[in-house]
Formats: structure tokens, C-alpha cells, sequence
């Protein structure tokens, strides 16, 4: 059986906390997919138009990429972790309780903002806390931990849908659009990119009328055991005030679990390294810049490779899922709008079926093999789409595959980098950075290349970022060999910690 009792009895000893930075991931893909397909009721309820309401997009992505980066800040110990942890999904049911009251483009845009800070932080934390919980075995609760996004990013659009508006929901004596064309704008509205849209004429002034609020409440209302999942971690570890501290907290358990590994590496190991992580509770010290000091090239290698490899793998999903649509309704295919409607669905429907197989297969496979199975996966299914590129079944068979292949890339590589660098969480950090970075930016650049050079060089673009990422994982590979020789050559040289060599000794 592919779940075996070592596994399941480190699960056992980690049941709350592991479920509940789940559940807290679940509540990351509730605020990453709901904002698409309700821009255009966001739009009346603001009375802005196409071109300003999509900086609401691009003002959750840059602060999802700025959490993203100080999320790493908070990570020093548990305490601090999960308080952040609470902090950020109480915030995301607050702000999905609060957007049908932001009558204005600017506090809508300030309150998304917010969001993707709670967004960025919730996506650090969470990998770098199971990473150091789980070490070489983080990989298979890695996998879990994304298909949990997935289960989020699937249903919040679901929730959306019975509310959305058939019609245009400001009603006034200018142009009315029908579904047909307001079908046809929800699926083409990109951050910072909406689209050949000129040509469409919606009011701006005029009542609103729009039942969106709705979804959003009843979102706020899921989401809202989330925090209460994390406050009773935080109540069993006795931080809440006015509760002492309980035996048998979450981080006695790791301290304990940290002093048997130790004692298995010696005791002279232990204390030659007296500031070394101690479970959850000791301050990480990887991204001190005296631990920098000396590094090899290769180190930093590792890390520009795998941070760059993720740029190009998230910002192929963001911009697959934003263009597909409008690749699909173009020339030479010119699919009719609600056919070319369901690919994105097709492609995030296939992206977390990816990652429930991922689950048991990363429990047999490493997280290496993985990743370099799923890149070359990503290279030919482009190229397929390339080459039937006048096939609507091919188009639909190839963004089901791509969308499988995608899946398992981020989790697969926050495990393998962190396992080269010992577990240390700092590049978790990185790797998140990167990943949001690719993610804001790639769907600017290829959205600026689509408008110069037609909806051919969508493809075009795809192949070239892939070619791109499998490039320099093959060069992660390679800086991961060097870097293991050179860890490994000095401990065959060096005479047992706490013992002074002999000089006469031959």
C-alpha cells in the first residue's frame, strides 16, 4: 500500500496542525478564483469601466506577490506562524464579507489588496511550516496541500455562478448587451489586459442591479471555520489569553520529535551545532546573511534555477488560463463563445485532478523524477497543440493534459529544492516569490505579445516558456549534483565533531 504505517504515524502525530494548514490553503484558492467571474458585476456595483476595473486584478496579484514575500519574515517560530495564519484567513471572511458594501473602484481595489497580502502570507507559511514538519517525507502532504487549493478554486466560481448577471447589470437607455456578449467579456477580462473589448459599449451610470452579494456571503461564511480551525491550534498551544500552556502542545511534540532525530546523529554533532533549528520553536537561521558567508556558487544556483523554473511553470498557468478563451474564439478555430468557455474550467478541473493523483504517485516517485516527468510533459503538449493547431478536440485533449502535467510542479518543487538544502525553509520563500512573480508578470508580457503578433504567438509563447523551464531544471539537476559532491567531500575529510585529530596519526 502506497500509504504506509511510518507515514501514517507521522500523520497521527501531526493531525491538527497538518489539517489545518490545509483547510487554510483551502481557503487561499476560495479568494484566488472567485474574482474573474465576477468582475463584470464588481464593474456595476463600482459603475467603472472594462479598462479600470481590471486593476482590482492587478492590485491582488502584486500584493500576492509582496505577501508572498514577507511571509517568509513570520516563520521564525510556530507561535508566530500560526497567529499569521489566523490573521490572513480571518481577514480573506472579512473581505469577502465587506466587497458588496465598496461602492467605489478605489476602496474595492484597496480591499483586494488586503486580501492578496492575507493570500501571500497564507501560501509562505504553510509550505515552509510542512516542510520543516515533514522534511524528506513533505513531498506526498505537499501534494495534499495544493489539491486543497484546487477544491477552493473550483468552488468558489461555483458558488458565483447562480448570481452572476444574464444581462447587463445597469440599467440604463445606452447599449444593453446580451448574455451572449457579457458571456463573452467575463471570459475575456485579464489583469491589466481587457482584451479587444472596445467595441463593446457599457454603461456607466444608471442604477445597479446585481444579486452578487449573495455569493459573496455565503464564501465569507464557508471560509469562516478556517480561522476557527487555526484559533484552536492556537488555543491547544496555549496562546490564547487567559489559557495556560497545554501539555502535549504542538511544539513539545516537534521538540520532541527533533531531540530523537538528534539522538540518532550523535552527541557530538549536537553540540558542535548548538543554534541549529530545534523543531518549530528556534528561529530560522538559513537567510541570516552570515550563513551566506562562504556559500558556493552552486547554492545560489540552486536557488535562482528553481525560483526561475517556477516563474516560468505558474506564469504558464495564469497565462494559459487567462488567453486560452480568447485564442479559442479567434482565428483559425473560431469557436463559438460558450464552447470556448468551458476550456479555463477544463484546464483548473484537470490541474486538481492532477494534483488528487499526485498524492499516492509522489509517495512512490521522488519529487526529482516528478518534476522532470511533468516539464517534459508541458514541452510536448505544447508542441501537440502547436501542430493541431486547427483541431478543436485537439485543443480541448491538449489543455486537459497540460493542466495534468502543470499540477504537481509547484509542491514537487518546494520539496526537491528543499531537500537539497537540508530543510532549512528559506528557499520555500524564494520558490513562493518567484512563483507569484511569474504568475503577475508573464500574463502582461504575453498579453502585450498577443496584441502585437495575433493569437498564433499564444502557442508560440507556450512553447517558449516551456522550453525555458525544462532549460533550467536540467540545470537544477546538474548544480544539484555538484552541490552534493561538495557537502559530501569535506564529511569524508573531517574528523568527528568534539574530537581534536591527531597530529602524528597516520
Amino acid at each position: 500500500m502506497w500509504w504506509d504505517e511510518r507515514l501514517l504515524g507521522l500523520f497521527r502525530t501531526h493531525l491538527q496542525p497538518t489539517l489545518t494548514y490545509w483547510s487554510v490553503f483551502f481557503s487561499f484558492g476560495l479568494c484566488m478564483a472567485f474574482l474573474g467571474p465576477t468582475l463584470l458585476d464588481l464593474r456595476c456595483q463600482t459603475h467603472s469601466s472594462l479598462q479600470d476595473i481590471t486593476w482590482v486584478f492587478f492590485s491582488q496579484q502584486f500584493c500576492l506577490l509582496l505577501g508572498s514575500s514577507l511571509g517568509g519574515l513570520f516563520k521564525r517560530t510556530v507561535t508566530q506562524s500560526l497567529l499569521i495564519l489566523f490573521l490572513s484567513s480571518l481577514v480573506i471572511s472579512v473581505v469577502f464579507a465587506i466587497i458588496p458594501f465598496c461602492g467605489h473602484i478605489g476602496i474595492l481595489a484597496l480591499v483586494m489588496a488586503i486580501a492578496g497580502l492575507a493570500m501571500g502570507c497564507i501560501e509562505t507559511v504553510s509550505n515552509i511550516q510542512l516542510v520543516k514538519t515533514y522534511q524528506q517525507d513533505s513531498a506526498v502532504f505537499l501534494q495534499v496541500l495544493y489539491f486543497f487549493l484546487g477544491v477552493g478554486a473550483l468552488l468558489s466560481p461555483l458558488i458565483a455562478d447562480p448570481f452572476l448577471s444574464d444581462t447587463n447589470c445597469i440599467q440604463s437607455n445606452l447599449t444593453q448587451n446580451g448574455s451572449q456578449d457579457l458571456e463573452h467579456i467575463r471570459n475575456s477580462l485579464i489583469p491589466h489586459h481587457p482584451g479587444n473589448l472596445s467595441g463593446f459599449e457599457l454603461p456607466l451610470h444608471g442604477p445597479a442591479v446585481t444579486r452578487i452579494s449573495y455569493a459573496f456571503w455565503i464564501i465569507a461564511v464557508i471560509n469562516l471555520p478556517v480561522p476557527i480551525a487555526v484559533f484552536l491550534l492556537l488555543y491547544k498551544q496555549g496562546m490564547v489569553p487567559g489559557c495556560a500552556k497545554q501539555l502535549g502542545s504542538l511544539l513539545s511534540a516537534d521538540e520532541l520529535a527533533m531531540e530523537t532525530q538528534k539522538k540518532g546523529e550523535g552527541s557530538d554533532h549536537n553540540e558542535a551545532e548548538p543554534h541549529e533549528e530545534k523543531g518549530h520553536g528556534v528561529p530560522v537561521i538559513c537567510c541570516q546573511s552570515k550563513n551566506f558567508r562562504g556559500a558556493s556558487f552552486p547554492f545560489f544556483a540552486i536557488h535562482a534555477c528553481a525560483a526561475v523554473t517556477l516563474f516560468m511553470s505558474d506564469g504558464i498557468v495564469g497565462e494559459y488560463s487567462g488567453f486560452v478563451y480568447s485564442y479559442a474564439v479567434e482565428q483559425p478555430l473560431s469557436l463559438a463563445h460558450k464552447t470556448a468557455g468551458y476550456l479555463p474550467s477544463l484546464f483548473w478541473g484537470f490541474i486538481t485532478l492532477g494534483r488528487l493523483i499526485s498524492i499516492p504517485v509522489s509517495y512512490k516517485v521522488t519529487p526529482r523524477s516528478m518534476l522532470l516527468i511533468n516539464l517534459i510533459g508541458v514541452e510536448v503538449t505544447f508542441l501537440f497543440l502547436l501542430l493541431s493547431q486547427y483541431s478543436t478536440p485537439g485543443l480541448f485533449v491538449g489543455t486537459a493534459f497540460l493542466g495534468l502535467f502543470l499540477s504537481s510542479v509547484f509542491p514537487s518543487m518546494v520539496a526537491y529544492t528543499e531537500d537539497i538544502l537540508n530543510y532549512k525553509g528559506c528557499a520555500t520563500t524564494v520558490l513562493v516569490t518567484g512563483a507569484a512573480m511569474g504568475e503577475m508578470i508573464l500574463q502582461i508580457l504575453v498579453g502585450m505579445v498577443i496584441q502585437t503578433q495575433g493569437s498564433y504567438s499564444f502557442l508560440v509563447c507556450g512553447v517558449s516558456l516551456a522550453s525555458l523551464a525544462l532549460t533550467l531544471y536540467l540545470a537544477l539537476m546538474v548544480f544539484d549534483n555538484i552541490h552534493s559532491r561538495a557537502v559530501e567531500e569535506p564529511s569524508c575529510r573531517t574528523p568527528p565533531l568534539g574530537r581534536e585529530a591527531d597530529p602524528y596519526q597516520r
